[in-house]
């Protein structure tokens, strides 16, 4: 049987470098698409990727005729993308261009902000509006049964923004009541590897992934800081102080904070939620039952990546 193809857009983060891995570890042979070929990927070195069924390629996915090439060249099969930000048509030229070249299945990272239907999603509510678009063109573009969109929680790696306060000893948090679900970023990964590799394993087309268990913002800085050894003093945040810290420290877009300061104070009556998004708690497994594995929890995370919230 011949091993099926992939191309994996975006190698060196830490969703596309895990996709990468897990597709080479089923079987398939893997195309890594990078913007700069020279760039290391993480949990891949150099002994690992000779060894394995790997190979590197030049595309930038904001570059159709880049993307085209990629796929051409390397007669890949399955790709895997994420948004990349900066096209003026939410990537739908990228898309015609995988497309043209010979794809035939594509795994899209996107949102769980994605609620309901894709074109009643309004500009304003940023996050789920360019992601919406994506995946508007995939269906349009591939059909519904040639796409799968992975749309993961609140990213665990999110805390790092906690960084330079428990250092300090006191962590402001806007709405610190606010759950969050803290998903691995490995784990999507590894989801979106499984399915380039095998193919999807059932009928849902966008499979929301969660981590293991919900938690209060406030919690995750507690669980932080024991793993640190730290006692830091937690207090609110106003959403005047938030809205400072995003823009000057974070350096994340205004439009961008505006929708997240939004969302963070939105409670959804008697149902689970994320962020001010309501949730099917039954997606709470869901990494385990598209990967094989169980999630990995935010104590597991924050043990493995300490490191990183020491300077």
């Amino acid at each position: 049987m011949t091993s099926r193809k992939v191309i994996v857009f975006g190698p060196t983060g830490a969703v596309g470098s895990a996709a990468a891995r897990t597709a080479e570890e089923l079987g398939a042979k893997v195309v890594l698409a990078m913007r700069n070929k020279e760039k290391p990927i993480p949990g891949l070195d150099a002994a690992k990727e000779k060894q394995g069924s790997f190979e590197r390629v030049y595309a930038d996915l904001t570059q159709p005729d880049t993307v085209r090439e990629a796929v051409t060249t390397t007669k890949a099969k399955y790709a895997f993308i994420y948004l990349a930000h900066g096209t003026p048509d939410h990537m739908k030229a990228t898309i015609e261009a995988l497309k043209s070249a010979g794809i035939d299945m594509v795994v899209f990272l996107s949102s769980f902000t994605i609620q309901g239907d894709l074109k009643a999603i309004q500009p304003s509510e940023v996050i789920p509006y360019v992601h919406a678009q994506v995946e508007i063109s995939l269906g349009e573009i591939f059909g519904a049964d040639a796409f799968v969109a992975a749309r993961p929680g609140w990213f665990a790696s999110n805390t790092l923004r906690y960084r330079r306060e428990l250092e300090e000893g006191e962590v402001k948090i806007y709405k610190p009541e606010a759950i969050v679900d803290c998903i691995v970023p490995e784990d999507i990964g590894r989801v979106c590897g499984t399915v380039l590799a095998k193919g999807p394993q059932d009928e849902v087309k966008a499979i929301y992934l969660y981590g293991p268990k919900l938690l209060s913002q406030s919690e995750t800085v507690k669980i932080l800081a024991k793993v640190l050894g730290k006692n830091p003093k937690i207090e609110a945040a106003d959403e005047q102080d938030a809205f400072k810290t995003m823009i000057e420290e974070h350096k994340l877009p205004e439009v961008v904070v505006k929708y997240m300061i939004s969302q963070a104070g939105k409670t959804v009556p008697g149902q689970a939620q994320v962020f001010g998004n309501p949730i099917n708690e039954e997606h709470l497994s869901n990494v385990q039952k598209y990967s094989g594995r169980k999630a990995t929890t935010f104590e597991e995370w924050a043990e493995q990546n300490k490191q990183m919230f020491i300077s």
